[in-house]
């Protein structure tokens, strides 16, 4: 099927996982379709309530953003060309899963190495490092984010009981330079992401009092 040679080319959402120190690209992970929706909540961070009246507007960081999102995954298509989606046909969606849900796992070599150094008596046992996910939505939002909410609905299966369509939904929490610091790769991250939102609200035309059935502030 051939397309419209003027057609825009849509683009995809997804998470790319990068090591915190190096900032190597460790996986990219292609949303299949882009979510209808997408909701986030804004929770200013405001001086807590101490009776001095001077610090009623002060803000103390960035607000705490969350994002949700349901992703629906679906292998019907590739199992119309079985000769072509081989993995497909074995797994169903399996790998596609797996891929998501390996950003909230710690590796295995991760949790040998832990036990291997508890059996050795060590006392202290630092908790094990994830990659860092970067949520891309457009060039305009890259974020660094933590992904707090994880559950998936699988909906359809093949003979062999592997799942070929399904939803994830995923709650993340965007992760700001109060969390990692102005040093840091995700902290250079959200600030270029926090500079991109100036940006866009200086391009936001202003109203008018008369808009607001006022002529002046009283």
């Amino acid at each position: 099927m051939t397309t419209f040679p003027n057609s825009p080319r849509v683009l995809k959402g997804g998470l790319v996982l990068i090591d915190p120190d190096t900032s190597a690209v460790q996986r990219i992970i292609v949303l299949q379709y882009n979510p209808d929706t997408l909701t986030r909540s804004l929770q200013p961070q405001t001086v807590k309530e101490s009776g001095d009246r001077s610090e009623a507007m002060r803000l103390t960081g960035p607000p705490v953003e969350t994002i949700k999102l349901d992703a629906e995954i679906d292998a019907t298509d590739q199992l119309e060309f079985p000769d072509q989606n081989s993995t497909a046909v074995e797994f169903g969606i399996q790998p596609q899963l797996a891929a998501l849900e390996m950003i909230v796992y710690p590796t295995s070599s991760q949790l040998l190495s832990n036990n291997s150094r508890a059996q050795a008596g060590m006392l202290e046992i630092l908790p094990m490092m994830a990659a860092l996910p970067l949520f891309v939505w457009s060039k305009s939002r890259v974020v660094p984010v933590r992904v707090t909410d994880f559950s998936v609905t699988e909906e359809a299966f093949d003979p062999a009981l592997n799942p070929i369509r399904a939803k994830v939904s995923l709650g993340m929490r965007v992760l700001s330079v109060t969390d990692l610091g102005f040093d840091n790769k995700g902290g250079s991250l959200f600030m270029a992401y926090q500079q991109q939102k100036e940006q866009l609200a200086s391009r936001s035309l202003g109203g008018a009092l008369s808009l607001l059935g006022i002529r002046g502030i009283p």
